[in-house]
C-alpha cells in the first residue's frame, strides 16, 4: 500500500462511520474521491477533493461541507495535525511528525519495491518487428525502447511478461531484399553493374551480406536466382536479422520470442483464423465501398472475403483477399494474433510505428472477435523521431540506403541517453533529438542530471564512509524538516503515484520527466549548502542530522527503481 492508498482509506473510512451526521444520503461517488500533492504554494504534504465529490452528489455546499470534514479529520485522525480549506472546497493537509516518520520507514523497507502498482497479470508485448530488410534505424529505436521499458514497468509491478519480435518474412518486400543481395553477388562475382530499379535496396549493408554469403559458400554457383532463392532467402534473413539483433543488444533490448510470418503460411494459420471468423459469422463474400477519397468510377468491384470489423467498433469492414483472391496482409495479421490469443495472455500490447496509425482498430476488432472479447489488445504508437546535429536536421531514406542507423546513433552517443531522452516525450508525439544536447553535462541534458544526482548521493556516502542500508533512527519530537527536504519528500511521495498513471496509460514519458524534476530539487538543495552553512549536508566530518540522510536515502531508492525501469546506468562517480 503507497502513501495515498494508506490515508485515503483513513478518510474513506471516517466518512462511512459518520455519513449521517454529514447528511451524506448518496456516498456511490465515494470511488472518485483523490488524494494528491498539492501545488507548491500551498504548503502541505497532501490534498484532497472529497468536499467537491459528495457535496455535487448529495447537493451540498461543498465550501460548508470540507468545514465539516475539516472538524472531523482534525478530531478523529491522529495522523492529520493541520487542515486548511482552498479554492471551490480543497482540502489541504498537514501530515503529524509521526506519520511522516512511519511513511519514510515504510519507503525504506519497501526499497526496490517502492512505488510498485501491483496487478500480476501475464502480458505479452510486441514492439520492434522491423522488416527483416537490413539494419535498425533510428526509426525503430524509439519503439524498441518504447516497448523495452514497459516490459520494465511491468515486471517492476508484478507482472509476468513475454517480449516478442514478428519477423514479417513473407511477402514482396523480402523478394525485394533477397533479389538485391542476389544482385549484389552478381556485381561482385560478375562486375555486372547493380539495376537501377527502386524496387531494391541500394544500402551498402546489403554489400556486406552478399559478401559474407560468397565467403561462406565459396563453391556454390549462385547466379541462378530462381534455383537459389530459397537459399539466398535464409542466409539474407538470418544475416539481417543477426544485424537488427546485435543492435537491440547494444540498446540493452532483449526478447523472449520471435514469431515468423513465414511459420503462419507454413502451418496454414491463416485457413484456421478465417474458419473460426466464418463459424462465429464474422467473416463473409461479398462486396466493399471504395476507400475515402478515390473516386467510385476508378474503384473495382471484386467479391471477396470480408471481415466484419465494424461489429467491433472498427470505421468499415476489412478486406481479408486481395482481387486475384490471395490473402491480404492483415489476414495473415489476424492469423498471428489468433495464435497470440491461443497463448492465452490477460493483455496483448502492440507498440508500432508512426504509419499504423489507421491499421490501430482493424486489429483490435479481429482480437475481441476471436476471443470473443476475452482477451485485451491495446496498442501504442510511436510518432517519428527527427535528428539534429550542429542545428541541422538529419533525414533518413531506407530505400535509398541513406537512412541513420542504430549503430550510426550508438556511435555519436551511448544507450543511456539514447534510451532516457526517447521516452522524454509522449510516444503519440514527434521527438527531436539533439545529438549536440545529449552530450552536455549540465541541467539542460536530462539524463546526465539525474545520474549526476545519484552520484552526489553516492560522494556523500563515500566521504563519510556509510551505507545507504545503514541504520536510521527518527524521532517525531525532534523531527524537523527544512523547506528544501520537504519538497523533496513530497516529491518521493508522487512516485507511486507517477508508477500508477505510467502503468494504467503507458504514460512512460512521466517517468523521466518527474526523475528530472526530484533530481532538480536535490541538485538546488546541494547548491544551498555551497551558499549557505545551514543548508550543508555534513557538519565535523559526519552526517549533519538523521532527517537529512533518511531524505538522501529516499532520493536514491527513487531514482535507483526509476533509472532500473528506464533500463539506464547508475554510475556511482562522474
Amino acid at each position: 500500500m503507497n502513501i495515498f492508498e494508506k490515508h485515503l482509506n483513513e478518510i474513506k473510512d471516517l466518512i462511512l462511520k459518520n455519513k449521517s451526521a454529514l447528511n451524506l444520503n448518496n456516498i456511490e461517488n465515494l470511488k472518485s474521491v483523490n488524494l494528491d500533492t498539492p501545488p507548491e504554494q500551498f504548503n502541505y504534504d497532501l490534498s484532497c477533493n472529497i468536499a467537491m465529490i459528495l457535496g455535487k452528489s448529495n447537493k451540498l455546499n461543498s465550501k460548508e461541507l470540507a468545514q465539516k470534514l475539516k472538524k472531523l479529520f482534525l478530531n478523529k485522525i491522529n495522523s492529520f495535525v493541520e487542515v486548511q480549506i482552498a479554492g471551490p472546497g480543497f482540502i489541504n493537509i498537514k501530515l503529524s511528525n509521526t506519520a511522516l516518520i512511519k511513511n519514510i520507514n515504510m519507503i525504506l523497507k519497501s526499497n526496490k519495491t517502492y512505488g510498485a502498482y501491483k496487478t500480476k497479470k501475464n502480458y505479452n508485448i510486441e514492439f520492434v518487428s522491423a522488416n527483416p530488410t537490413g539494419p535498425m534505424h533510428v526509426g525503430h529505436c524509439r519503439g524498441a525502447i518504447f516497448g523495452d521499458v514497459l516490459a520494465n514497468l511491468l515486471i517492476f509491478n508484478g507482472n509476468k511478461v513475454t517480449k516478442e519480435y514478428y519477423i514479417n518474412d513473407y511477402g514482396n518486400q523480402i523478394k525485394n531484399f533477397v533479389e538485391s543481395v542476389y544482385h549484389r553477388i552478381i556485381e561482385i562475382k560478375d562486375q555486372k553493374p547493380f539495376p537501377k530499379n527502386e524496387n531494391l535496396y541500394p544500402g551498402n549493408y546489403i554489400i556486406d551480406i552478399a559478401k559474407n554469403i560468397l565467403n561462406d559458400n565459396k563453391n556454390l554457383d549462385l547466379r541462378d536466382f530462381d534455383k537459389n532463392f530459397n537459399f539466398l532467402k535464409n542466409k539474407s534473413l538470418e544475416a539481417s536479422m543477426n544485424l537488427i539483433k546485435e543492435d537491440l543488444k547494444k540498446l540493452g533490448i532483449s526478447h523472449d520470442i520471435f514469431f515468423s510470418e513465414t511459420d503462419i503460411v507454413n502451418k496454414n494459420l491463416v485457413n484456421k483464423a478465417v474458419n473460426i471468423l466464418k463459424e462465429k459469422n464474422y467473416a463473409k463474400n461479398g462486396f466493399l465501398d471504395p476507400p475515402k477519397g478515390e473516386a467510385k468510377k476508378d474503384w473495382k468491384r471484386v467479391k471477396r472475403l470480408i471481415f466484419k470489423s465494424s461489429l467491433f467498433g472498427d470505421d468499415s469492414d476489412r478486406a481479408l483477399q486481395k482481387n486475384d483472391g490471395t490473402w491480404t496482409y492483415f489476414a495473415n495479421d489476424i492469423a498471428y494474433h489468433m495464435d497470440k490469443v491461443d497463448r492465452n495472455y490477460d493483455n496483448l500490447i502492440n507498440i508500432l510505428g508512426a504509419d499504423h496509425t489507421g491499421y490501430l482498430k482493424r486489429i483490435k476488432a479481429a482480437v475481441s472477435a476471436l476471443s470473443d472479447n476475452k482477451t485485451l489488445l491495446e496498442c501504442r504508437v510511436c510518432q517519428l523521431v527527427k535528428l539534429y546535429k550542429n542545428g541541422q536536421p538529419y533525414k533518413m531514406s531506407k530505400r535509398a540506403g541513406e537512412f541513420i542507423s542504430v549503430q550510426d546513433l550508438l556511435n555519436e552517443v551511448d544507450k543511456d541517453p539514447i534510451r532516457f531522452m526517447m521516452l522524454n516525450r509522449s510516444n503519440d508525439i514527434e521527438l527531436d533529438f539533439d545529438f549536440d544536447k545529449v552530450k552536455e553535462k549540465n541541467k539542460d541534458n536530462p539524463v546526465f542530471y539525474v545520474q549526476y544526482a545519484y552520484a552526489r548521493v553516492n560522494s556523500i556516502l563515500r566521504t563519510l564512509k556509510i551505507k545507504l542500508t545503514d541504520q536510521i533512527d527518527l524521532n517525531d519530537k525532534n523531527f524537523v524538516l527544512n523547506e528544501f527536504e520537504q519538497k523533496l519528500l513530497r516529491k518521493v511521495f508522487e512516485w507511486p503515484k507517477i508508477i500508477e498513471s505510467a502503468s494504467n496509460k503507458y504514460d512512460l514519458h512521466k517517468i523521466p520527466f518527474y526523475l528530472y524534476e526530484l533530481s532538480t530539487l536535490f541538485h538546488s538543495y546541494w547548491s544551498k549548502g555551497n551558499e549557505n552553512e545551514q543548508f550543508k549536508f555534513i557538519k565535523s566530518q559526519k552526517i549533519k542530522n538523521n532527517e537529512i540522510f533518511a531524505i538522501i536515502n529516499l532520493v536514491a531508492i527513487v531514482i535507483q527503481n526509476g533509472m532500473n525501469i528506464l533500463g539506464v546506468s547508475l554510475p556511482k562517480k562522474m
